[in-house]
């Protein structure tokens, strides 16, 4: 019935990869998905880079396995905690373990991911979302993202 668009942001708020997934479907899980399909060209020769140097995320992409996933590519994860996760942590007392590092300061920074999506949604079609199939949906989405690129 509806539709959640997903995405890798650069800095200067530019998707950087896209993905639709259905509107009852959870967030976390799509994390994979789109560090799997993300490939940035470098200035000059050499391989695509495919992995940044931190993920900003909101809590829904703070399960343990995507962080286990981020540790192991050596990115760092810039997601705060659900509620949930603290208080079974606190519960199970030093069994466990301590909670997982944060940074305020930087995670301040992840308002560029919220206006990327408002950059998106200023188009009608999008916002609206008047199309049957997902994918003319995301053609609208992908349309838009290379506007925005064209545009910086």
């Amino acid at each position: 019935m509806s539709t959640k668009i997903h995405q890798l942001v650069d800095g200067r708020k530019r998707p950087l990869t896209i993905t639709l997934t259905a509107g009852q479907a959870a967030d976390s899980p799509v994390l994979k998905f789109l560090l799997a399909d993300l490939a940035v060209k470098r200035p000059g020769p050499g391989r695509p880079r495919t992995r940044p140097e931190a993920v900003l995320g909101d809590k829904a992409y703070s399960g343990r396995g995507n962080r286990t996933l981020l540790r192991s590519k050596r990115i760092t994860a810039v997601i705060p905690q659900r509620a949930d996760e603290i208080g079974h942590r606190q519960r199970r007392g030093s069994a466990g373990g301590r909670p997982p590092a944060f940074d305020k300061v930087t995670y301040k920074n992840r308002n560029v991911v919220e206006r990327s999506f408002n950059d998106h949604k200023q188009w009608r079609g999008i916002a609206t979302r008047y199309d049957k199939h997902a994918a003319i949906y995301r053609g609208g989405v992908v349309l838009r993202a290379i506007t925005l690129w064209l545009h910086a």
